[in-house]
């Protein structure tokens, strides 16, 4: 508030240089310069107290604050490196890089976005839009960059956002007395306790093998499925037996889906305002309290199934499928870490694929939770992937290098992904249906493994960003350019692999009682969509074949382009999930 700059009382930045050999040094120095945090350069920053009276931890004035010299979000790094008077000149000198150009060139501003993880802080907003609470990174200024690590900090730092000025500046405060000329430092790794993990989380400034860690991940406990459900604030339903409904009922439906109020029109099903009259349940947001509807209202069905989003959240997907077998999960699934808890196996696996010479390194990091590829980055940084995992909770999966590609006339061989509705109808005995279109995606540009920060190149999600082309091919149109362009690979093969992994990802997500696989509520019934990819694999006996890639599995999706084009499918999907109808239905049963 009162705008008073007295950093400059208190302390000083100390340049330690590199010490000769030959030099009679003093040696602890030496093994201080040998731990700077940036090696290659010739020189390593301290901070110092400098003032005569030290510092007291006690004093309430003891508590500074740190410029940030440069806030962004990781997908506008780039362009602001190349464009924003000054920046790539202070970031370069901040970080020790030889820049001495006028105009920006690609290999300073590559080497700027690679050191930069060595630096970056983090922090989200808690409110907004899903764009708004996406991750911001920023740099603090010469000062606060400066300041090394320690294992035992004599400072702390935090974030605030100063809300009178909407800007954020980093807390400083001492965590003990200190005297002139004791180093400021701080905990890199601040808040872990685990030894491993600490090694891990500091591996950007302390390069480390963890070839060690053995890089199998094994099913978490049923502790933390337990967790995942009373984080989730999940009531599981009491046994109930299956209702059983006279064959002319009409069903009365409460929804707040309004692709379902424009929709449905099957005359077996009437819409009412009153969720006390209602027989169906049919929310867009997630049902929570599945105990008191059992005991209450046992005959009422809904849309979702208790747990389901172990299917629907991208660290619980990966750890059920790996029940369906193999050292690296299924062949349907790219290798999937979690960051928060599989960190170790993860940087294990990733040094073994760098020493084995000529394995692909790229992955794509995800959060938990967001959709429509929010704050989604395919990077070959370790240091970038490790320090990803202080922002939001997130998985790291292989990126597919090697991609069945689509030929667009306009632009060349392009990435593009497949999107199928599933329809879960029981879990005992389980019944999955899928309806009988699917949905395609394309990339912008042909397909290459670089410019990884290229979103029309390497995403297919085109709907979201404004000013950016959509490609839409009719899945009927598409099967005859499919098979045209690889014809050794007829569409009814590839689809039967599909449905395979559909159905493989269902049994294995259904088989343990919750809340370790998917309820067995008889009232529940769901819709889901799977979106996937293909990869060019090699089968057991040698062949080239396309194998699925499961991305991910979303719940309540937006099926505006089904009602457009398919006036009927809601009415298909009420029929097959709730009157048990299919004949007449685009639906096929997979399981």
């Amino acid at each position: 508030q009162s705008q008073i700059f007295d950093a400059g009382d208190y302390f000083g930045i100390m340049q330690v240089e590199e010490v000769d050999e030959e030099e009679e040094a003093d040696e602890e120095l030496e093994a201080q310069v040998k731990k700077k945090p940036n090696p290659g350069n010739d020189s390593c920053f301290k901070v110092i107290i400098t003032n005569e009276n030290g510092l007291q931890a006690s004093n309430p004035d003891s508590i500074f604050l740190i410029d940030h010299a440069w806030t962004y979000r990781i997908d506008h790094a780039r362009q602001q490196l190349l464009h924003v008077p000054g920046l790539l000149h202070r970031m370069a000198d901040l970080m020790g890089i030889d820049f001495h150009g006028e105009v920006p060139d690609e290999d300073s501003v590559e080497q700027v976005l690679q050191e930069m993880w060595k630096y970056n802080q983090t922090y989200q907003l808690s409110q907004g839009t899903a764009e708004e609470k996406v991750p911001v990174w920023y740099i603090m200024d010469e000062f606060g960059s400066r300041i090394q690590h320690s294992d035992q900090p004599s400072f702390a730092t935090a974030p605030l956002f100063y809300m009178p000025q909407q800007i954020a500046y980093t807390l400083l405060w001492p965590l003990r007395d200190l005297e002139t000329g004791d180093e400021v430092t701080r905990d890199y790794a601040y808040g872990e306790t685990d030894r491993l993990i600490r090694k891990c989380v500091l591996l950007p400034w302390v390069p480390t093998d963890v070839l060690d860690v053995n890089c199998f991940t094994p099913e978490p406990s049923d502790e933390h499925y337990q967790a995942i459900l009373t984080e989730n604030k999940e009531k599981l339903p009491i046994a109930i037996k299956p209702s059983v409904y006279a064959e002319d009922k009409v069903f009365k439906v409460f929804t707040d889906v309004q692709q379902v109020l424009n929709n449905l029109t099957h005359p077996r099903f009437v819409l009412t305002d009153s969720e006390q009259e209602a027989d169906i349940l049919y929310n867009f947001s997630h049902f929570k309290d599945y105990r008191k509807l059992s005991e209450e209202r046992p005959q009422v069905m809904v849309n979702q199934f208790p747990c389901e989003n172990l299917l629907t959240v991208k660290d619980c997907l990966a750890s059920v499928s790996r029940r369906a077998g193999g050292a690296d999960g299924p062949r349907w699934l790219p290798r999937t870490f979690n960051l928060q808890t599989e960190l170790p196996q993860f940087i294990s696996y990733f040094q073994q694929r760098e020493r084995r010479w000529g394995e692909d390194n790229h992955w794509i990091c995800k959060p938990w939770n967001l959709a429509r590829s929010l704050d989604t980055h395919i990077t070959n940084s370790l240091n970038n992937i490790i320090r990803n995992r202080e922002s939001s909770p997130k998985v790291v999966c292989k990126y597919i290098e090697n991609p069945v590609l689509f030929h667009r006339e306009d632009v060349g061989m392009v990435k593009f992904d497949i999107r199928y509705i599933v329809l879960l109808r029981s879990i005992k005995p389980l019944k999955l249906y899928v309806y009988d279109v699917f949905w395609l995606r394309f990339s912008n540009r042909a397909f290459s493994l670089d410019d990884l920060h290229d979103y029309e190149k390497h995403f297919t999600v085109m709907n979201y960003a404004p000013g950016v082309i959509l490609k839409q091919v009719h899945c009927e149109e598409f099967i005859p350019l499919f098979e045209k362009q690889y014809p050794d690979y007829p569409w009814t093969t590839v689809q039967a692999d599909i449905f395979k992994a559909f159905a493989e990802l269902f049994q294995v997500a259904s088989a343990k009682p919750a809340p370790l696989g998917i309820c067995d509520y008889p009232s529940s019934r769901a819709v889901y969509a799977i979106d996937l990819m293909l990869k060019w694999d090699v089968s057991r006996d040698g062949k080239k074949i396309m194998q699925p890639q499961i991305l991910e599995v979303n719940f309540n999706p937006d099926c505006d382009r089904a009602c457009k084009y398919h006036p009927t499918f809601f009415n298909d999907v009420f029929s097959t999930l709730f009157l048990d109808e299919v004949d007449n239905c685009h639906v096929t049963c997979i399981v």
